[in-house]
């Protein structure tokens, strides 16, 4: 069961569409974001199917240099032009998309800054993984989910 947070909403997922999930069981999500991209995933007719953090790709942490695991959000195949294509997507907050910004609080600065640098080495090492495995590697933020 997923960990509770006062600032995240968490839980179990339970699809309209069951026969499109293609993953581990119960499906959780780990925010608000997540939870709105999965009920895109299972309720649009394009999408043929949809798993969640059923895809794991090895990257090297910036930090230790050591090869670790990056469980990516979600995969899905959707039909466009007629055909299928298949995605990876990862949904974070725009503002962990970015480099931070400079700002007196030194120790916040350097949180962000590793966590960028995590996350630009899973997302090199997910775009690598997908034009290997002829998939579209994607980073979904609140505006991207907004406009779905």
């Amino acid at each position: 069961m997923p960990k509770t947070y006062k600032n995240y909403k968490q839980g179990v997922f339970k699809p309209l569409h069951p026969e499109k999930y293609k993953g581990s069981h119960p499906i959780l999500y780990r925010s608000k974001l997540e939870l709105d991209v999965m009920y895109w995933l299972d309720n649009s007719s394009k999408v043929i199917q949809w798993g969640s953090e059923s895809i794991v790709i090895p990257y090297i942490h910036p930090k230790d240099g050591k090869a670790h695991r990056y469980f990516v959000d979600f995969n899905f195949t959707m039909m466009r032009d007629d055909k299928p294509e298949k995605y990876l997507v990862e949904v974070k907050p725009s503002k962990q998309t970015v480099p931070p910004k400079p700002r007196k609080n030194k120790k916040s600065l350097h949180y962000e800054s590793v966590q960028y640098a995590i996350n630009s080495s899973k997302w090199r090492s997910a775009e690598a993984w997908c034009e290997k495995h002829g998939y579209k590697f994607l980073i979904f933020t609140e505006k991207h989910i907004k406009n779905k």
